[in-house]
């Protein structure tokens, strides 16, 4: 039926049950309108009409399909030696540059890497004449749609355009009315075929338990005259899972789902159309148009999203006229979706039995023999299995199944290790820190000058000043007290520490010279605790500190606001004299007769008091 209304060049929908033939549908026309050199030798063409570029385009949402439609159309076009290119992601991009750059004919290809392609100016799409979009439905499901109207948008206006699936809900039409021009819309159905599944599918659906499906499988894959089968699962993780537990109950099985790399994928669909492999486990990546010869057995391990899927899932067997059987698992908690894709389908099992691996109407429905266990015997372990495949190499770019860049001791491209210069790296030097004071940094062989009275002490200076703190009593200015390092470094000089009051007023200038350490801040508690330590009363520590700053004129203390002057009153200054006379009278102390006091320190909150 499609056949005369597209060798016309008229725009066509196309919707037919799956296993009826769409492929040659659009691909006979396709390779018809195609200019090749055997046309010009003939006279049916112009030496004009000649191009290298491509002059059909299929589009295809699936990188299996693509593969599958490219080698049915180079079979179909080899008479006249049509040059087909398959064009998908998960592989090099350097050999489908090459092969564009020698001349192709018709490009089927998937929607990522046709964009990647013809934005860097590598696929030229200015002479296609006719444009296909396999399973369109499904490209708009999986999100397409803007990748396909990019492409639509890079064509000749004036072209052939079809659309082909087995479902055609309401978003196809409407991409149809917008990119088409007055298309023929086929529904190709058989007379005595009703319904929307094929009839010669028998259809089985069962209420099965999550922990008891491995068993049903193993023993369901046992029926007799079952040939090749496949199991499709709603997740990447539960398609890995039962292909591993098929493979330790002795079955053939191989996987296909999206956390393979495409070699690992290609080898499975390979396998399993060779026979070496009679069990694939695979997503609805799969479900879509894939088309091997054999398939006897299809069971939905899960319940299907919806209804499409369920046809396109079931449509993987009774093929081209053959038999086929299609199992269903409905888990408790998808009763409900499953009975509104019954109802959809118009299928007589809203209420699926319930079954376990030892029901009898299991046995009987499928042709089980009796007495048959989840573990296929080692006589009838004939297949050679997945590894008997051998594993293509593809140049995967990135991602998934993509060989680690660089070298380092692995393996590059090409797959030979790095030279040994390259592996021996050096040990790494740690990073140097530089010194900053406010943003600028600091000049570390700046010294501070040598003092009168230390002459003899030798150390590298600190760059760093210490901070001086301004002490306040009661919340009011108070006077500021010579730094404690002063007296320190004093006391380290001379063999007898001197008093606090004496060492100040006799070194005005003396600046501490740094030590190779940097010293610790000192906050207020602990210069308190020092000055307590070196003088014997609380009261007799604040009257030194004031006598201290009154006749040392030369120590570098932060100028005072001109705004409040300090002011000192006639019982400030006696009391400051009166403590001067009696230091100078007192015996000097010497640094263990001040630690042999600690009842000084005890006493301090009484005095205070």
């Amino acid at each position: 039926m499609t056949l005369p209304v597209a060798l016309s060049g008229t725009d066509v929908i196309g919707q037919a049950k799956t296993g009826t033939g769409k492929t040659l549908g659009f691909g006979l026309p396709l390779l018809e309108r195609v200019t090749v050199p055997a046309d010009v030798e003939a006279g049916r063409a112009a030496p004009e009409a000649l191009t290298d570029a491509p002059q059909a385009l299929v589009v295809v949402p699936t990188r299996e399909l693509c593969t599958q439609v490219t080698n049915d159309l180079q079979t179909a076009g080899k008479v006249r030696n049509v040059r087909v290119l398959a064009i998908y992601g998960g592989r090099a991009y350097e050999p489908q540059v090459e092969a564009l750059q020698k001349g192709v004919d018709v490009v089927v290809g998937t929607p990522g890497r046709l964009l990647d392609l013809a934005g860097q100016k590598k696929l030229d799409l200015k002479h296609v004449k006719c444009l296909v979009l396999d399973e369109a439905d499904e490209m708009l499901d999986l999100g397409f749609l803007p990748d396909v109207e990019k492409i639509i948008a890079m064509l000749p206006a004036k072209r052939q355009t079809m659309l082909f699936s087995a479902t055609m809900p309401g978003a196809v039409i409407g991409l149809a009315r917008r990119y088409m021009s007055r298309p023929t819309h086929i529904r190709a159905t058989a007379p005595d075929d009703e319904g929307a599944t094929v009839a010669n599918i028998k259809q089985f659906v069962y209420r099965a338990h999550n922990m008891d499906k491995p068993e049903m499988v193993a023993r369901i894959l046992q029926a007799e005259g079952r040939g090749l089968a496949m199991i499709f699962c709603r997740t990447k993780r539960t398609a890995a899972d039962i292909a591993e537990q098929l493979q330790r109950r002795g079955f053939a099985s191989g996987a296909v789902h999206g956390d393979l790399g495409q070699g690992a994928r290609e080898q499975a669909l390979r396998a399993f159309r060779n026979g070496k492999v009679d069990v694939l486990v695979c997503t609805d990546v799969a479900a879509r148009g894939i088309d091997v010869e054999g398939v006897t057995h299809v069971i939905n391990y899960q319940s299907p999203e919806d209804e499409k899927t369920y046809l396109h899932r079931v449509g993987r067997t009774g093929r081209a006229g053959a038999k086929g059987t299609a199992i269903t698992f409905v888990d408790w908690d998808d009763i409900p979706r499953w009975q509104l894709i019954n109802k959809a389908l118009e299928l007589d099992f809203n209420d699926p039995v319930e079954t376990y691996s030892s029901s009898p109407h299991l046995f009987s429905d499928l042709g089980i023999p009796e007495g048959t266990k989840g573990i296929l015997p080692r006589s009838e372990r004939t297949r050679a299995g997945l590894d008997a495949e051998e594993l293509e190499d593809l140049g995967e770019t990135g991602g998934r199944g993509a060989r680690g860049r660089g070298h380092g001791g692995r393996p590059d491209r090409s797959g030979a290790p790095a030279p040994e210069s390259e592996r021996e790296r050096p040990a790494r030097t740690p990073r140097r820190r530089r010194r900053t004071r406010g943003g600028a940094p600091v000049d570390p062989s700046a010294a501070a000058p040598a003092t009168e009275s230390a002459p003899s002490v030798e150390e590298p200076a600190s760059p760093r000043t210490p901070r001086r703190r301004r002490r306040t009593r009661g919340g009011a200015q108070a006077p500021v007290a010579v730094p404690a390092e002063a007296t320190t470094e004093t006391s380290q000089a001379a063999p007898v520490a001197a008093p606090v009051v004496e060492s100040a007023v006799e070194a005005p200038a003396v600046e501490a010279p740094a030590e190779e350490k940097p010293r610790r801040r000192r906050t207020r508690t602990s210069a308190e605790r020092a000055e307590t330590a070196a003088v014997e009363t609380p009261a007799q520590e604040a009257v030194a500190a004031e006598a201290v700053v009154a006749e040392a004129p030369a120590v570098e203390t932060q100028p005072e606001p001109e705004t409040k002057p300090r002011r000192r009153t006639r019982k400030t200054a006696e009391a400051a004299v009166d403590t001067a006379e009696a230091t100078e009278a007192k015996p000097r102390r010497t640094r263990k007769t001040a630690a042999a006091k600690p009842e000084t320190e005890a006493e301090a909150p009484e005095a205070e008091a």
